[in-house]
């Protein structure tokens, strides 16, 4: 494991989240539960496993599963180790369902709108392709897991295999664009001096993130395209 720190958020609330940075792509994974009933989602499992059962058992809270933000090997690399370590389900965007490395057949395909419970607390899913085909950030009361759509300071890159920035462009202008300034950005990578930001913020600062932003400049700005 490198690099490790959290980052808790469990103040007047039944919510449980937790912020760990591990790897060396400075990957951030996630815990996402109910702290009444002590049950947890992995956002994102990835390079230490153990590492990542260690900081839940910590706080004595059970992993029920996983959520994938997009299955890019830097994001789902412990995913088969995970699964085998506690028989939970792990839920992926229905167009990346083929693309995630495991042998297990405890694999949830889901769809934008969809919600999931873990323990009393509802996390609601938000199909943002751009990234790739399949990404999805989570929605969790006014907290947002963006995986690598929506950066601070930047959004996720589009000229890898499966990207389109045009795709990215709608997610962020049409879906992320119309939640409240209030939300706090979880983003996938701390590529930032901060390890969280809020949706108002980015607005202001992040050049990709403007809500007068059309898609022509946008395309120029990715892309570099006229």
């Amino acid at each position: 494991m490198s690099g490790f720190r959290g980052i808790s958020a469990m103040v007047e609330t039944r919510l449980y989240l937790r912020q760990l940075e591990i790897g060396p792509m400075q990957n951030f994974v996630y815990l996402i539960g109910d702290q009444r009933v002590k049950e947890v989602l992995v956002v994102d499992p990835a390079w230490d496993v153990p590492a990542i059962l260690r900081e839940a058992q910590k706080d004595g809270m059970k992993i029920k599963g996983a959520l994938v933000t997009h299955t890019h090997f830097d994001h789902v690399n412990g995913a088969e180790d995970l699964l085998q370590a506690t028989d939970g389900t792990i839920y992926v965007h229905k167009k990346e369902e083929s693309a995630l490395p495991v042998s297990s057949t405890n694999l949830h395909a889901v769809e934008s709108g969809d919600r999931i419970k873990i323990g009393e607390v509802e996390i609601q899913l938000i199909h943002t392709p751009g990234h790739t085909p399949g990404s999805q950030c989570f929605l969790v009361e006014d907290k947002l897991v963006s995986g690598d759509t929506l950066f601070i300071g930047y959004c996720g890159r589009c000229d890898l295999p499966g990207g389109d920035p045009e795709e990215m462009y709608r997610s962020l202008t049409q879906k992320l664009m119309k939640l409240s300034d209030r939300v706090v950005l979880y983003p996938g990578h701390n590529y930032s001096s901060k390890p969280v930001s809020t949706l108002g913020d980015e607005k202001k600062t992040n050049p990709y993130f403007k809500p007068d932003q059309t898609l022509k400049n946008f395309l120029h700005s990715v892309t570099g395209a006229n």
